[in-house]
Formats: structure tokens, sequence, C-alpha cells
């Protein structure tokens, strides 16, 4: 992503709406998986790392965060979270068949070689592991968000599962995720698209919210989170899929 979005980027992911209630939405999923305190738990594109404490405060144990960016590795041992560096996601240096959960939030739009990617995640998972992966949603919500963050794609749910099984992983679950906004985002870039604006830096849709409406859309989230504890979702911002390592 830009430098500059990449500065805002960090400054909000422990308080934004969106980063707060996605994260809960990760750490649901995970633990649902019922996986021992010492499960073996890769982050790929562990940004700050957010996530890492999270996980860590509740007990995981074995937990390893890469990520691209020089600055969110930085920023994440500044923080004195352990075991975080700097690594293509696409090239990873781990051995075959040492984490039995790999995590990739918001990562493989950003990968020009999806299925490198996919089969590297697939090849460093032990038999019988997972692969948990959120992605953005719909090629017709493209907007500046997705230039300024430097995507590749945006997926539907059915691109995003033949994906996986081209990388040789069973899909065991697959939905969409922020569905409650979906309806106001389409419409939004419908319109920019109708109606463009004069040409100008890109710029992400990040942006600091009033604390009041901050805390309104985090609420509307974490309860679309807790439906999703149940049912698959047919529409949303995001796509995510949990799918596994053949033993």
């Amino acid at each position: 992503m830009d430098s500059a979005y990449e500065t805002a980027y960090h400054e909000l992911e422990e308080q934004h709406w969106w980063f707060r209630a996605r994260r809960d939405a990760v750490f649901a999923l995970i633990q649902n998986m019922h996986l021992p305190k010492d499960a073996a738990i890769l982050e790929v594109g562990c940004s700050g790392g957010p996530l890492q404490q999270r996980l860590r405060a509740e007990g995981y144990s074995n937990l390893t965060g890469i990520d691209l960016s020089e600055p969110a590795i930085a920023l994440a041992r500044q923080r004195q979270i352990p075991n975080v560096q700097q690594m293509d996601g696409a090239r990873l240096s781990f051995a075959d068949a040492s984490f039995d959960v790999v995590v990739a939030s918001d990562v493989l739009e950003h990968i020009e070689d999806e299925q490198r990617a996919l089969l590297e995640w697939r090849r460093v998972l032990r038999p019988g592991g997972r692969l948990l992966v959120f992605v953005p949603a719909f090629q017709l919500l493209w907007s500046e968000h997705d230039v300024v963050n430097h995507h590749f794609r945006r997926y539907s749910g059915p691109q995003l599962r033949v994906a996986l099984t081209r990388a040789n992983l069973t899909v065991e679950r697959l939905s969409y995720w922020n569905s409650a906004l979906f309806a106001p985002a389409a419409a939004v870039r419908l319109l920019q698209r109708l109606r463009p604006t004069p040409k100008s830096l890109p710029s992400g849709d990040l942006k600091l919210l009033p604390g009041a409406l901050n805390g309104a859309l985090l609420t509307l989230l974490r309860l679309e989170n807790r439906l999703l504890r149940h049912v698959n979702l047919p529409v949303g911002i995001s796509t995510f899929a949990l799918a596994r390592k053949p033993v």
C-alpha cells in the first residue's frame, strides 16, 4: 500500500470500527477450531500485531507473525510482540508442515500470483491443518481504496472457492462478512462511477470517525459476527473461507 496510507492504517488499526469488528470475527473463527493453546499459528500479514496481542492475551502461546512491511514489523516489535519478522507472504522461509493454522486477513488480494501464495500456505500447514482467509468481496465494489492498497483483485465466494480448490485445499466454510453495510457501499460505488469526481491522487476509505459513530458501526458488525456463528451470509463487503489441508 502507499506509504502515507500505511501510516494512517497503523494509527487506526487498534480502534477503528472495521478493524476491531473484523479482528473479532477472525478471533471467533479461531476459537471455534477448539485448538490446544500451544497450537502453532502463523499470521500472514500481521501488520502492527493487534491480533497477535489478542491471541496471546487469551493464552495462545505458539504464535508467529510475518508482514512484508518493515514499518509494520517495527511497530509490532515496539509493542513488545515476540516472534514477528519481515517476510514475503508468497515466499515463506518456514519448513514444510510447520503450522496447525495459517491466518491471512486481507493479504491474498495484494499478491499477484495467488496460486503461489496459496500453495505456500498449504505447504507450511501440517496435514489436517487449517487456512483462514479473508479477502475483499466483489469486483463491482472496486474503488480508489483498492488502488491505494495495491490490490490485484476482489473475490466473489465462488472465485475464492475455486482458488482454494486448485491449491488442493478442502473448503469447509465459505461466507461473506460485513453484509450489513453492503447495500450502502454498493450504492456509493455506483454513484462514484456515474458521477466521477475530478481526478486526484487516490485515497482510501479509512477515516477517523467520531466516537459515537465508530461505536455504533462496531456494535452493528459485532451483532453480525454473532449471526455468523450459526449461518453463512449470502453477500458482504468481504469474503472469507476456512479450508483444510488433506491428511
